[in-house]
């Protein structure tokens, strides 16, 4: 949530505020200006389209900048043929990088249609130099470039833009600043994301989040209380604590605190039922987390875990400061703590160095663990890290031959863990009506995997008590009780 704001009384005629969230109003309101302008002489206001590449954190800035839009007077569209269109980029895979450039020549072809619209590009991969350059030298049709550090400054660039009628480029290499108590569109009434910290501390050897997310800040725990406070008073009934690293919360604060100590004062605010967080990593993951998730009535059984290899020498490889027995302890400790917790991970395949015996490591844990589902991937080469200059790139049929293995062993194990359930009662969230079947509804379970079931759409938002019947693999068909 955020401070309402009477843009009426901002003096335009004064010096912009030197302060944040103050200056972005001014701007905001200098924006307003242009579209009033713009719907007197179209007869409607202008349009904004955003598209979000990437993981929560993205999705949690996209919301920032259409409620950014909003109150500048936008109307926001689904659709790129807008007035306005912004690209909210992902850059942890090279291919995330190649699919932007492909999209902004799609772009490109309509802004020849509507010479006044507007093409702007924020996000990890604008952090890149060697992105910006690229984009500068064959993509001058854009108009606005900035990072990750101050989407926040969207109206102010907005009105540059106007004023100087070039490519505005601002991005900034570092920040301490942390900027909320802004407007924000969520995209569900129901849910929501809240940033707890920012950037990461780790250096994985392949990840390139460190060089363009920045080093870890966190929020202070009572701005965090004061919007889980705020979003419960909107209607809110579950929140996902965002991070790139959760479990590291609080160790840059004047004051630090543990984000189990957090996680036990949001789950104090009244209205939210459910937490959910995302991601912890498994050095930092401490029997306080777990006792904590353990005599909690409001988070969710489900703990991402990503464990990316099973071989100890390619976890060592990979910065992770884990190995294979360690990762094992902990998830044998957190299943006997927790035992209705979901697992679920995150593993790359073909790292360079791999041999068979490595992954065969990484499917020996699969198999011990047995988690609910795994997102794998293939891994990607990423300029500026560590691992893209390493020797012994493992060859693409090599990859692609233990991939395919180890996706059907994580989807027959994954099919399995399903099942488990059938029979029981829990409660669900209901997040959407089922477009496939008619007179269906659609509910996340507290360990995340869905549920569909008979019931009317005006239970959309609610949290409600079903019996699941039957497994189909990755879901359950359900009944209301």
């Amino acid at each position: 949530m955020y401070n309402e704001i009477d843009f009426a009384k901002i003096d335009l005629n004064a010096e912009p505020p030197t302060k944040e969230p103050a200056r972005q109003y001014y701007f905001m309101a200098k924006c307003r200006e242009w579209t009033r302008r713009f719907e007197k002489e179209n007869s409607r206001p202008p349009s904004a389209c955003i598209r979000t590449f990437g993981c929560q954190m993205n999705a949690k800035d996209s919301e920032k900048l259409m409620g950014i839009l909003e109150q500048i007077g936008f109307g926001i569209s689904e659709k790129e043929e807008a007035d306005l269109v912004i690209y909210n980029t992902c850059t942890v895979r090279d291919n995330a990088n190649q699919r932007v450039y492909g999209r902004l020549g799609y772009l490109h072809a309509l802004k020849k249609k509507n010479p006044h619209m507007l093409i702007g590009l924020c996000g990890c991969m604008i952090q890149e130099p060697s992105a910006v350059e690229k984009i500068r030298k064959s993509y001058g049709f854009v108009d606005l470039l900035f990072g990750t550090h101050n989407i926040f400054r969207l109206a102010e660039l907005l009105y540059r833009r106007a004023a100087e009628k070039n490519m505005v480029v601002d991005i900034w290499e570092s920040t301490d600043a942390i900027v909320e108590d802004l407007p924000a569109l969520r995209k569900y009434p129901f849910k929501s994301g809240v940033n707890i910290m920012y950037g990461c501390n780790n250096f994985c050897s392949y990840c390139i989040v460190p060089y363009v997310r920045g080093r870890e800040r966190s929020r202070e725990p009572e701005e965090i209380l004061r919007e889980i406070r705020d979003l419960a008073a909107d209607g809110v009934r579950e929140v996902m604590l965002l991070g790139q690293n959760v479990n590291s919360y609080g160790k840059t604060l004047a004051h630090p605190i543990s984000f189990a100590q957090l996680l036990k004062q949001a789950e104090a605010v009244e209205g939210i039922r459910r937490i959910r967080f995302m991601t912890s990593h498994p050095k930092d993951l401490s029997d306080e987390l777990i006792r904590v998730m353990k005599e909690s009535r409001k988070i969710c059984r489900h703990l991402h875990l990503p464990l990316q290899s099973g071989s100890s020498r390619i976890l060592k490889i990979m910065n992770r400061k884990y190995d294979k027995e360690q990762y094992l302890a902990l998830a044998k400790k957190i299943r006997r703590e927790i035992p209705d917790i979901s697992l679920t991970t995150d593993i790359i395949v073909g790292f360079p160095g791999e041999t068979e015996e490595d992954f065969l490591e990484t499917m020996d844990v699969v198999r011990q663990v047995r988690f609910d589902s795994a997102f794998t991937f293939i891994y990607s080469k990423r300029t500026g890290t560590p691992a893209a200059a390493m020797k012994n790139q493992v060859p693409e049929a090599v990859v692609k031959d233990r991939f395919d293995r180890l996706l059907k062993e994580v989807q027959d194990i994954a099919a399995g863990q399903c099942g488990k359930d059938t029979g029981t009662v829990q409660e669900a969230l209901v997040e959407d009506i089922d477009h496939k079947q008619p007179g269906m509804i659609t509910g996340r379970l507290s360990n995340n995997l869905m549920v569909h079931f008979e019931g009317p759409k005006e239970l959309v938002g609610s949290i409600v008590t079903v019996r699941l019947k039957e497994a189909k693999g990755f879901y359950y068909i359900g009944e209301m009780i």
